[in-house]
């Protein structure tokens, strides 16, 4: 059906529901409807149209929230921006495999520090050895990331509902306005 735009109680974009979890926090009074959608939803008593845009009735501090990076395949892609650790080249995520720096048969773990995105000939030219026994170079030595970019809300302009625009170009207007290096 339809999906919901969540903002804060100070009209910052939250996150993206789906409609049913939408009427939830509605019907919980949690939120307060800032747009509506065209979509109507029906049961025996009544006819309620699906929120396009809600707005949290108590503010939540982004700033004290600990952001915990959870450590994933495409969280690492997103770490490595969609690059082969070892040739530099950008692929498509259906052209990258994650490679143990340290293989495993050699005691490598399944952790940030130890594993990198790597194209599928690079990983196959590499194998079950470290990268100074292939004779290959990192381009950047793994960690753990602190954060990651918002990649949650991927959006285009195309299917960006018309209901979002005016709260996302919002964000994109006071970016804009920040010199470089402006902290404020």
């Amino acid at each position: 059906m339809s999906h919901a735009l969540v903002l804060n109680a100070s009209f910052e974009p939250l996150q993206i529901v789906t409609w049913q979890r939408a009427l939830q926090l509605l019907f919980l009074g949690k939120v307060e409807v800032i747009e509506e959608s065209e979509t109507e939803v029906r049961t025996v008593r009544m006819t309620i149209r699906v929120p396009a845009v809600l707005r949290l009735l108590e503010f939540i501090p982004l700033k004290k929230r600990k952001q915990i990076v959870r450590f994933s395949r495409t969280n690492i892609f997103i770490r490595d921006q969609h690059r082969c650790q070892y040739c530099g080249n950008r692929f498509p995520k259906m052209h990258l495999t994650m490679d143990h720096v340290k293989p495993v048969v050699q005691g490598g773990e399944k952790s940030w520090e130890n594993i990198v995105t790597a194209c599928k000939p690079c990983n196959q030219r590499k194998g079950g050895r470290t990268p100074h026994q292939a004779k290959m170079a990192l381009k950047r030595n793994p960690s753990r990331p602190n954060w990651l970019p918002a990649t949650a809300i991927r959006l285009t302009v195309s299917r960006t509902p018309e209901h979002w625009k005016l709260y996302l170009d919002l964000l994109r207007d006071e970016s804009d306005d920040k010199a470089p290096g402006d902290s404020s």
